[in-house]
């Protein structure tokens, strides 16, 4: 069990288990969406749930180029058996899913196929380039080799140019609802841009901008300064794409707005409005009514990074829990004879996506019912802990059971440290990066405790070392946090 001073209302500022400091408490409505200088962006309530567009594969194009393959080789003469026309497919398809010809443009889906004419080009000649120098028989001639690649090129840009030409008519007439978010002036001049060009398939529905901020009138569309208000045209008017013109929020990963709109469903972009040659990352020939644009995603680990720390978990924490047992058995003999009955410790914590999950550890402490257990910050010096649970907690031998929860993967063994219910939803209204911790898995050990971030120091700070792993993560990095976590022991402080 974890707790010390029941952590009330915590208010409007900046939360510490040493105690919270009270601030100008304000209405919710009140609340700035985007931070002014020098103004932080409160933590906005959980938005109703809608499911996120999942990443899509476009299946048209990748038929065509397969029938383009094969009107190729058939064009050119090349006379290719079957599993020599199938192994060329999938080198072609391999290729151009690489080069990224297959994802949806989404907003800057009015790219032209001229665009791609010089990926598909130097691809097809590649894959059968490759074909000739391994297929058996008799080598291709020169003139078979380019009359099969010229077919199957062209073939492929024809379904490409049809695809796009029905897609930027159908954008035409049923455009994608998109919030403009950002400094008054800089919003304002992309909403101007998009209205001046309905046939991007984009149609503004309201301009979010700070609080204090002037706005001149009129607009043209909504302006929106509260968190309600943002919510309300988002549900409204099924907005799914959000504009930023702020890079410093764009690039701001775990935002708490950024974190909120995109756990809505919503894709976000970053749109360049800064002078021309400014520079600014922006993806090569991606744009939005001329101006530079690319896609912000709030940074967390993907899909083939949880299967990497998954493997990782299994591969440390099966030995180590086999290891541990005669620990593990003398822990709890240990805690029987001088506590009593009733040497594990259940707890509801909040896990990855904000998923509660029951933690396992040693009692070390019997709370005097479950709302202590569930409000109480910590009790490393509470006078009701016997000498043995003291001891176990100065050693953290009563977190090893977090081992079977590894295991079982409700945690990790390099993350977040997972708390309880009360205190995320203290801390998440409180804290605008505390939310996005959440991204990953939680773990038994983490960056921010081997930071000697344990105990009762500051949530601000561990929220801040936590994103920072996260948005920076690596195996081997996990490997780096174990090790100073093992050199740790050797100098115990405990929680």
């Amino acid at each position: 069990m974890t707790a010390d001073n029941t952590v009330p209302s915590l208010g409007g500022g900046v939360p510490s288990p040493a105690g919270p400091r009270r601030g100008g408490g304000g209405a919710a409505g009140a609340v700035s969406v985007v931070a002014g200088p020098g103004r932080a962006s409160a933590a906005p309530p959980p938005l109703p749930a809608r499911p996120a567009p999942r990443p899509r594969t476009d299946t048209f194009l990748i038929a065509a180029d397969g029938c383009a393959v094969l009107l190729g080789a058939a064009a050119g003469g090349a006379g290719l058996p079957r599993p020599a026309a199938a192994a060329l497919m999938l080198c072609v398809l391999v290729l151009n899913g690489h080069a990224g010809l297959y994802r949806p443009g989404g907003i800057t889906m009015a790219r032209g196929v001229l665009d791609e004419v010089p990926a598909i080009v130097f691809r097809t000649a590649v894959a059968w380039c490759v074909l000739a120098a391994v297929r058996p028989g008799p080598a291709l001639g020169l003139s078979v080799l380019a009359a099969s690649c010229a077919m199957q090129t062209a073939v492929s840009v024809a379904a490409r140019a049809g695809a796009y030409g029905v897609r930027r008519r159908s954008a035409a007439r049923s455009p994608r609802s998109a919030l403009v978010v950002g400094p008054a002036t800089a919003a304002l001049r992309v909403t101007a841009a998009l209205g001046r060009r309905p046939q991007g398939g984009i149609r503004p529905v309201g301009v979010v901008v700070p609080v204090l901020q002037p706005v001149p009138e009129p607009t043209g569309v909504p302006v929106l300064r509260t968190i309600e208000e943002v919510q309300r045209a988002v549900i409204q008017n099924s907005v799914r794409d959000i504009l930023f013109t702020d890079p410093d929020a764009a690039d701001h990963s775990h935002s708490v707005l950024l974190r909120q709109l995109e756990g809505w469903g919503c894709a976000l972009w970053y749109v360049d409005t800064r002078a021309p040659g400014a520079g600014g990352g922006a993806v090569r020939g991606a744009q939005l009514a001329g101006f530079p644009v690319r896609r912000v995603q709030a940074a967390g680990m993907s899909r083939p990074g949880f299967a990497v720390k998954r493997l990782l978990d299994l591969c440390v924490a099966l030995p180590a829990l086999l290891l541990a047992a005669p620990v593990l058995a003398v822990c709890a003999v240990l805690l029987r004879t001088s506590d009593g009955p009733g040497v594990v410790f259940r707890q509801e914590r909040v896990g990855r996506d904000g998923r509660p999950f029951t933690l396992c550890k040693f009692r070390t402490l019997r709370p005097a019912d479950a709302h202590e257990a569930a409000t109480r910050w910590s009790v490393a010096d509470d006078a009701r802990m016997s000498r043995t649970g003291h001891i176990m907690r100065l050693t953290s031998l009563d977190e090893l059971l977090n081992l079977w929860n590894v295991v079982r993967g409700d945690m990790s063994l390099v993350g977040p440290r997972p708390e309880r219910p009360y205190f995320v939803a203290q801390f998440g209204q409180t804290l605008p990066g505390y939310p996005a911790r959440h991204r990953m898995p939680v773990g038994v050990t983490g960056l921010a405790q081997v930071e000697g971030l344990r105990g009762d120091t500051s949530i601000e700070d561990r929220a801040r070392y936590d994103n920072y792993y996260i948005d920076h993560w690596s195996p081997w990095q996990d490997v780096c946090v174990l090790l100073r976590t093992a050199a740790s022991l050797v100098r115990p402080t405990g929680s």
